[in-house]
């Protein structure tokens, strides 16, 4: 199996970008890596390359599954993670906006609104 490759320049300055526009100021979005289960039957992690990045409270995640292949996730602790409904995104801009915009939503939704 090859090596899932990293986030390139262009990738990860859409993100930034995205991320600067939802909070009106600079959030730090860092490159990681992380181990995940690639299909639902897998016993084995995969590593694969990550953008992370919190705010109010909140942590963020883009995993990179592939070439131009992208999951996303929030989460508040081990026991509150959220997804956005769909499995994989083959636009970053798409699975960063989404996910911004879900968990607006779901804070909005948790402060009564």
């Amino acid at each position: 199996m090859s090596k899932i490759p990293d986030f390139t320049p262009t990738e990860l300055e859409v993100v930034k970008q995205t991320v600067r526009e939802r909070y009106g100021k600079e959030v730090a979005v860092e490159v990681a890596d992380a181990e995940i289960r690639m299909y639902p039957d897998d016993r084995e992690l995969t590593e694969v390359p990550c953008l992370y990045w919190a705010e109010r409270g909140c942590q963020f995640v883009i995993f990179k599954v592939g070439e131009g292949r992208y999951r996303n996730q929030f989460f508040y602790s081990v026991r509150e993670q959220y997804g956005t409904g769909r499995a994989e995104y083959d636009d970053i801009l798409d699975c960063a906006l989404t996910l911004l915009r879900v968990q607006a939503d779901h804070e909005a939704q948790r402060a009564g609104f």
